[in-house]
């Protein structure tokens, strides 16, 4: 039976590979007047090296891959936290999570806050100016019936409200708008199908589409795809989490069949003629965990060393975005938000202030690279972190740092006290920033690894979770 599904991916891969070719190249009438149809894939703790563009030795992703060659590889995006709901709530809001309650739960996980349906998002702001709005995949911003995606923004939602989702056995987390469903298959090629499908509906259809395409994968439980027998009693008996199942090949195997489905998205947006003016941005919740790749960097999710911020992030516009660019622009999750709509040409809501930073006439061309000041925090372990420049302030419990972390981006080489202005400068820069965010509280959700969970984490202590007041 594996055999039979290796070949049959090849087969298809294959096929998905010889008509990629020309998929760029936008056969039919190309309308510029009409606004883009947006796709925005999100995977789940994809660590910064787990793409072969991004220099993973064995895993490979040509699809994902062809979106940068197609358009942008970005080369310092960040995620605005190194856990999940934090970071999805930047990107829905395009503000920093932690104007929000949601916002400071580290994951969000089980506490009865989410996404206030008042508040203003990215499919709602596009849902305004036009566009079909749908989310495929994953919430996990607030329980159902409080919270959920069509109170704040979406027509449709096909996927799974929770943290994450067993590959095969879905239980009842899986919704078809607010009715739950029973559905059969690797949840993958499940999320793949729905977009594939969305897009090829997308002709019947006068407004342009925007889709949230949230993959569970590569997260835990760690199942590859056509063993589930196998995979599911070593899950099993290792526990919902699996933490300490898996393997690195099974990894790989989640990853390129991620690649796989993104393949299947581009081949139907070529299909169907609309490859031009559709914008498809590939990117990571957070930076990796167990079996990912995050070289050059160290750390890990729940961490704010740069591998549990630094993340892939791929565009393609072919109608507005030259091909076959890198950029060192400096992002963080929030600015698609108003990427996005000044890609839409939309300005529906004028008093709605985003945080993020546009940053399309970057990626058109229209200008440089732009400097900036971001800023990081997280509860677990009192984690603080500043970015001005090519220099990171840093701080784990009474820890403080400053690097270079483009000439140093393993981050060793401590230049507190080589360059104390500078630390000075950006650590008064942070704490200015923090007194316009909403303070820690010790309700809210939060974790870390320690020596118990890593053996690199050599005399790491149980992670403290308090609220921490000595920030001044």
């Amino acid at each position: 039976m594996a055999t039979n599904i290796t070949r049959r991916k090849v087969l298809q891969g294959a096929a998905i590979g010889t008509m990629l070719a020309t998929a760029a190249s936008g056969k039919g009438a190309l309308n510029l007047n009409k606004k883009p149809n947006i796709i925005f894939i999100l995977a789940d703790d994809l660590g910064y090296a787990d793409l072969s563009s991004y220099g993973h030795p064995t895993i490979k992703t040509p699809y994902i891959d062809k979106i940068g060659n197609d358009g942008v590889r970005l080369l310092q995006a960040y995620s605005n936290s190194s856990v999940c709901s934090a970071t999805r709530t930047a990107i829905m809001t395009g503000q920093y999570q932690y104007r929000l309650p949601l916002g400071l739960e580290e994951p969000l996980a089980g506490r009865n806050v989410g996404l206030p349906p008042s508040q203003t998002t990215l499919p709602s702001l596009l849902k305004q100016a036009g566009y079909e709005t749908t989310l495929i995949g994953k919430w996990h911003l607030g329980a159902y019936p409080n919270y959920g995606p069509l109170k704040s923004g979406y027509d449709h939602f096909y996927g799974f409200r929770g943290p994450a989702l067993d590959y095969y056995n879905h239980g009842a987390d899986f919704w078809e708008d607010d009715v739950q469903i029973n559905e059969v298959g690797y949840l993958t090629d499940l999320l793949g199908d729905r977009t594939v499908e969305l897009i090829e509906k997308s002709d019947s259809c006068e407004r342009p589409f925007f889709a949230s395409v949230h993959f569970n994968a590569p997260h835990w439980p760690w199942e590859a795809p056509g063993i589930q027998g196998q995979e599911e009693s070593a899950r099993k008996k290792a526990g919902l989490a699996a933490f300490d199942a898996g393997t690195q090949d099974v990894y790989r195997q989640i990853v390129e069949r991620l690649d796989f489905q993104v393949g299947r998205i581009l081949q139907a947006l070529s299909d169907n003629r609309i490859s031009e003016n559709t914008i498809i941005i590939f990117t990571s919740d957070n930076g990796g965990e167990r079996f990912s790749n995050t070289w050059p960097f160290s750390g890990k999710k729940s961490e704010l060393l740069e591998g549990g911020i630094r993340i892939p992030a791929l565009i393609r516009w072919p109608a507005k975005i030259p091909a076959g660019q890198t950029s060192e622009q400096v992002t963080l999750s929030m600015d698609w938000l108003p990427t996005l709509l000044e890609a839409a040409e939309t300005n529906v809501n004028p008093t709605y202030q985003p945080d993020g930073l546009s940053i399309l006439p970057v990626l058109t061309g229209n200008e440089q690279v732009k400097s900036r000041n971001v800023f990081w925090r997280y509860k677990g372990n009192a984690q603080r972190a500043a970015r001005i420049g090519n220099y990171k302030y840093l701080k784990i419990l009474a820890n403080e740092f400053l690097f270079n972390v483009v000439d140093d981006p393993l981050e060793r080489a401590n230049l507190k006290n080589r360059l104390p202005d500078t630390y000075k400068s950006i650590r008064l820069e942070w704490l200015k920033w923090n007194r316009g965010m909403l303070p820690e509280t010790n309700e809210s959700q939060t974790y870390g690894f320690t020596s118990a969970t890593f053996a690199d984490h050599i005399g790491a202590q149980p992670v403290t979770t308090g609220a921490n007041k000595h920030d001044e």
